[in-house]
């Protein structure tokens, strides 16, 4: 078995639930209580949960390609995801820069779990199993 995907498939477990089950209530329930209009509130609910279900697939693809009898063949698929989970934490690092006040580094910590999954999927296409 291929250790780094395997671990990056529990990584993307945790944080794919973490997500779901602790975030979810949170944003969910802030964007509602907004002042935003109502077709706005359903495309932020709809794309937050979007995300979620993205970030959940990910974990049987990561799992798959750790597989040494699937690995050859979730190579490909294994690579997207992990360039996918990288740009995700791009976006978060770009949005965090882009802002006058840079301090918020941490106040949108979403990048520190995103890009180590997405460079442990890289870094796990080219190992060898075990």
């Amino acid at each position: 078995m291929n250790l780094v995907l395997a671990l990056a498939a529990l990584f993307a477990l945790f944080t794919a639930s973490a997500h779901f089950f602790f975030g979810s209530p949170r944003i969910t329930r802030a964007v509602q209580a907004s002042d935003l209009d109502a077709r706005i509130k359903l495309v932020l609910d709809a794309v937050w949960h979007m995300a979620s279900v993205a970030l959940f697939l990910s974990v049987p693809a990561f799992f798959f390609g750790a597989l040494p009898s699937h690995a050859r063949d979730a190579r490909p698929l294994v690579l997207f995801l992990s360039l996918l989970w990288c740009t995700f934490g791009a976006v978060f690092l770009v949005t965090i820069f882009t802002q006058a006040d840079r301090s918020k580094l941490f106040k949108l910590p979403q990048w520190i779990l995103l890009l180590p999954i997405g460079l442990l999927g890289f870094l796990g296409s080219f190992a060898s199993p075990i």
